[in-house]
């Protein structure tokens, strides 16, 4: 059962980098939906992009599954599918024992490997759906085109690449409302100033966001010829990429 987030309710004397540990995995639920603006509605519309995109046989990856919203939302739009296997992956071993219990709980015949890996040394093959749901922003920024030209070379023709990004943007104005907008949000999901200052500090240099236009530049190096912001709320969104 998730707890509610209040990891930064009280003054830190330090406050250290963002990591995804035992503490956080404990709350990672109720973090995610009240400091994500559209986060459900990114993960129940991977279940109708995967119900209309993946191909019998072949394979789905969840590449930073945390705790498997998307591998469970993937699941969901396999149903009429044949010959289909979902790969989740994360490199918090804290993550990845939570998210094996999360997807025991729910009976289904399509089989699911969860690893405890670094997604760089995952080798993508014979896939229709690759699902980066917030993940890529926590790369260091020279390992980002390497994992998308992976992930390009495994999809098969016609697959798709879900990237799913908090974004910065060009226009000085349109960012600082932006964000502005979103810190609006923490605060009406109860977040208290003290925890949106630390929790901020946390993040910095940790999670390293582009604009969406970097975004489509690096898809497009990577091979991917076909990309489209498909949902965007405030400073979050979710691009589809189409091999």
């Amino acid at each position: 059962m998730s707890k509610t987030d209040n990891i930064y309710s009280k003054p830190l004397a330090q406050v250290g980098g963002f990591t995804f540990d035992e503490q956080v995995v404990q709350v990672f639920p109720d973090m995610i939906k009240r400091s994500v603006p559209g986060y459900e509605k990114i993960i129940n519309s991977i279940a109708m992009i995967t119900n209309r995109c993946a191909v019998e046989n072949s394979n789905l990856y969840d590449l930073g599954c945390s705790l498997g919203a998307a591998t469970l939302s993937m699941r969901r739009g396999l149903q009429n599918k044949k010959g289909c296997q979902i790969i989740a992956v994360d490199n918090s071993q804290a993550m990845v024992e939570r998210c094996e219990q999360y997807i025991h709980a729910y009976k289904s015949d399509i089989p699911v490997a969860v690893l405890c890996d670094d997604i760089c040394n995952i080798h993508i093959e014979n896939a229709s759906v690759v699902i980066l749901n917030f993940t890529l922003q926590f790369l260091t920024p020279e390992k980002r085109l390497s994992l998308l030209t992976n992930i390009y070379k495994g999809l098969l023709p016609g697959g798709v690449l879900v990237l799913s990004e908090k974004f910065v943007f060009e226009d000085p104005l349109s960012h600082q409302l932006l964000i502005d907008l979103h810190l609006d949000f923490k605060r009406s999901q109860g977040y208290s100033e003290l925890e949106i200052s630390q929790k901020r500090a946390s993040l910095d240099n940790v999670l390293i966001a582009d604009t969406v236009e970097q975004h489509y530049q690096r898809l497009q190096q990577a091979g991917f010829k076909h990309n489209d912001l498909w949902y965007q709320c405030f400073n979050f969104g979710s691009i589809i990429s189409i091999k």
